[in-house]
């Protein structure tokens, strides 16, 4: 096996495989050749007269309509498809207010009162790790749940009207 040098900047191709079957070579000739045999049979059924179908030894053939018929309706079938899958995923889409938008079932959150805290009173303890419930991060970030009738405390009220002041004085 060759390495790889300065002369050569990439390593060298693995020998090809001797075991390997030809089947799909073969099914994709067949399908190429059998798909251009039938377009240029539809194309002819489509543009050529009736005498020279006739001449051909043709004796039923379908209505010239459907040449037009069956490109039209397939176009229709594949919007019809892209509509009804995109129909489909907004219906299955839960509401922005539905949990299950932001948690889902593979979260690895602590036993429900379970007191982490003494667990990692030991230096050498190596902590679990844990997704951050949102209730928490929530408490954390917006201070505890009130209700809309609830008064704001006398510190949180702003006298200027809920314009920021800023202080000139550093800390």
């Amino acid at each position: 096996m060759e390495t790889t040098s300065l002369v050569t900047p990439s390593p060298p191709e693995p020998p090809p495989d001797e075991h390997h079957s030809r089947a799909p070579e073969f099914y994709g000739f067949v399908a190429w050749t059998s798909t251009s045999i039938v377009f240029v049979l539809y194309v002819l059924w489509a543009l050529l007269p009736d005498d020279y179908i006739v001449w051909l030894g043709v004796e039923w053939y379908p209505s010239r309509e459907w040449a037009l018929l069956l490109p039209a309706y397939s176009i229709v079938i594949v919007l019809l498809t892209y509509f009804v899958y995109f129909a489909i995923a907004i219906a299955r889409t839960p509401a922005f207010s539905d949990p299950s938008t932001f948690i889902d079932n593979k979260a690895h959150l602590p036993a429900p009162g379970a007191d982490q805290d003494f667990k990692h009173a030991d230096p050498d303890a190596i902590p679990e790790l844990y997704d951050i419930p949102i209730g928490l991060v929530n408490r954390v970030l917006y201070g505890p749940c009130r209700s809309q009738n609830e008064k704001r405390p006398p510190q949180e009220r702003s006298s200027n009207g809920g314009k920021i002041q800023l202080s000139s004085k550093t800390p």
